[in-house]
């Protein structure tokens, strides 16, 4: 097919979801792909507690992946969507037109109402600086699986603090009782002080000499909302079940800012941004597209660069009794985090070859 017949498609945002889309979009020669994004590298935000702890980075160059496949990517923050003219405008005064758009700006951490001294997992890198002066009390504040992992990475590489962790409910919440249970023993055997039961709503409020805020995320959807897409009562793009925007037939979601049933995490913004592709591609040739059918298998935990968690669940992501620990635990989780980027090269593999 001519390329100036091709069909538009514009992906919003390189992360999990937005390249795995891209990747997958590419393999069709019937579609051209922008992916807008500003940055030129493409984070493992799944390591950025590796990151605060010391490891020098996280990151891998767009370009490794992007090269051969066709796909252009567009190093601007879009600023303006206009799904009437299917226009998105950027924030270096380009006007980019589609025919479909997959918006997958992701999440970030909601620190809307706790004060500019907090560090997040998307300040890694300053708060690993940070950790390199003089030795004092950390506090973590949140216990899910984001604090769990940058509490325990921390008290390993950084014994001279003082680590506390800080949560509202119970730690390890959605843990089968074993999972909690070595939870509780490795965080206590790394000085890790546990306090639940205690919700935080402002960094003021915490007795610290720095203070790491994992409580919880919000879907980056402020794009969409000025542009008039619906969103749920928590910020994120109502969709049907294939992903499409149940406001506009031209727009697809995928990953942390689309409202399913999913938990935010790269286990379902890989499988969504695949899913969403999928999609427009059977949109774009007149094809009955099909719903999302998703099952949990793991949760996966790094508990420092020697011990892990791994909790298997039922399809709805309620936990099983069993768990695997230790050593085991550690290698099944490292080959799982190396496995998202293997995928995404086999992807960017597949559409040079198309």
């Amino acid at each position: 097919m001519n390329r100036q017949h091709r069909h538009h498609v514009i992906v919003l945002g390189a992360g999990y979801a937005g390249l795995t889309a891209a990747l997958r979009l590419a393999q069709s020669p019937a579609v051209s792909v922008t992916l807008v994004d500003p940055n030129d590298r493409f984070t493992e935000r799944v390591r950025l507690h590796q990151l605060a702890a010391g490891q020098p980075d996280v990151t891998h160059p767009l370009s490794s992946f992007l090269r051969g496949t066709g796909i252009r990517h567009v190093a601007a923050r879009a600023v303006d969507l206009d799904p009437a003219a299917r226009e998105v405008r950027t924030d270096d005064g380009r006007t980019l037109s589609y025919d479909r758009l997959v918006y997958t700006l992701g999440s970030v951490t909601d620190t809307r109402t706790v004060g500019e001294r907090a560090y997040t997992a998307e300040s890694a890198a300053e708060l690993g600086k940070r950790l390199l002066d003089e030795p004092g009390r950390l506090a973590v504040v949140g216990g899910g699986l984001t604090g769990v992992e940058l509490a325990s990475e921390i008290a390993e590489s950084h014994p001279a603090w003082d680590v506390r962790l800080l949560t509202a409910g119970k730690l390890g919440a959605g843990l089968s009782a074993n999972g909690r249970a070595h939870l509780r023993r490795t965080l206590a055997a790394m000085r890790v002080r546990v306090t639940e039961g205690e919700r935080v709503t402002s960094v003021d409020e915490v007795d610290a000499d720095a203070t790491v805020w994992a409580a919880s995320l919000r879907p980056l959807t402020g794009l969409a909302d000025a542009a008039g897409l619906e969103l749920d009562a928590e910020g994120r793009i109502v969709v049907d079940r294939t992903l499409r925007s149940a406001t506009d037939p031209t727009v697809y979601v995928a990953g942390d800012a689309a409202a399913t049933s999913l938990r935010m995490a790269c286990a379902t913004a890989m499988p969504t941004g695949a899913h969403a592709a999928a999609s427009v591609l059977a949109d774009l040739e007149s094809r009955p597209a099909k719903p999302l059918r998703f099952r949990y298998v793991v949760q996966c935990i790094s508990l420092g660069r020697n011990d892990g968690l791994i909790q298997p669940v039922h399809r709805d992501d309620s936990p099983l009794r069993s768990v695997v620990t230790g050593r085991p635990a550690a290698f099944v989780k490292e080959q799982v985090v190396r496995s998202t980027v293997r995928i995404l090269r086999v992807a960017a593999s597949r559409a040079r070859a198309r």
